[in-house]
């Protein structure tokens, strides 16, 4: 194999809609950044569940792309070309950011990003820690203060605790002073206690179905959890969902405010998360780290939905 020139780097795409199979690490041109981009060595890139859904081509219909399409959209990394629109950034910066779900992803050695979507990377945190942050956080921030308008005293369930959203919306929501419910397996119970949850419902044991009179739900899970999940609201109280769009017709019939949350990239809400980070107020959990050539062996794992915090992949050495 010849030895990779300096305009190329690796990355991992996907020609064709299907399984793990359809991932290939390629070896193709680094991207130049257009006038309102900045270019971006990445050295760490989070998994999320929108990655094999979109390889899958589950969501083909709701966001566009163009095949072939680098995959994942958590990233963080340096700064290595702006183009001549940008100002803020300059060369070296360490930068991070959740990317344009339409674009081509960070799990590849170099990407373009819109300068309007990044943020100074948490200095507190390690590059594979801060790849851990961006999309999951944002969406625990979306759905708990855009959407549910949580506040001080609000009875908030959050389903599956243990997730990358999951413990983000957990520390968001103690943060303001909700009394916070969440469901989890044995195994994670001391953990998200200890993240400030104060009941954590064993879903191997119990029933998260016998609470009532809560104000906010968050819905992790879609499903029969997102059927269950109506009558243990009060009458006006709020469900966001960010697996499946609520039904309308249960939504009128217990009287309930309900909504979907799709992310959406946001440098201002991200960097308020960064220095709720770096001053100590929200932390990060990592599941397993794997490196660009096991991307497959990330995808399943995050296909198990058995994790605990983010799956990331080491993109780059560490400096």
């Amino acid at each position: 194999m010849n030895p990779m020139n300096k305009s190329e780097m690796r990355a991992v795409r996907i020609h064709d809609y299907g399984g793990p199979e359809q991932m290939k690490l390629e070896r193709i041109a680094i991207p130049e950044p257009a006038a309102n981009e900045v270019l971006i060595k990445v050295r760490a890139a989070g998994v999320n569940p929108i990655d094999w859904k979109t390889r899958e081509g589950y969501l083909a219909e709701i966001i566009p792309h163009a095949l072939p399409l680098t995959l994942g959209w958590d990233l963080v990394g340096e700064v290595t070309g702006v183009g001549k629109q940008i100002e803020k950034w300059q060369y070296g910066d360490e930068v991070f950011a959740c990317q344009d779900l339409t674009k081509n992803g960070s799990y590849a050695e170099y990407i373009t990003v819109s300068g309007d979507l990044l943020s100074a990377k948490p200095k507190t945190l390690s590059w594979q820690e801060a790849a851990a942050v961006p999309l999951v956080t944002l969406t625990a921030w979306q759905a708990l203060n855009d959407m549910a308008q949580i506040k001080k005293g609000d009875r908030v369930l959050i389903h599956a605790g243990a997730g990358g959203v999951g413990i983000a919306a957990i520390q968001l929501a103690k943060r303001v002073g909700a009394t916070v419910y969440t469901t989890a397996s044995s195994r994670n119970i001391d953990f998200l206690k200890e993240l400030g949850a104060d009941e954590v419902i064993d879903y191997t044991k119990y029933d998260f179905s016998e609470l009532e009179n809560l104000d906010i739900i968050i819905d992790t899970m879609g499903g029969e959890v997102l059927e269950k999940s109506w009558a243990t609201l009060k009458k006006g109280g709020r469900l966001v969902s960010i697996a499946e769009i609520p039904n309308k017709a249960l939504s009128d019939k217990y009287e309930i405010n309900a909504s979907f949350c799709f992310i959406q990239p946001n440098s201002e809400q991200l960097s308020m998360i960064a220095n709720l980070i770096d001053s100590g107020t929200l932390s990060v959990e990592v599941d397993s780290v794997f490196s660009l050539d096991e991307i497959d062996k990330a995808h399943e794992k995050s296909e198990s939905g058995h994790t605990r915090g983010k799956i990331v992949i080491k993109v780059q050495e560490d400096k």
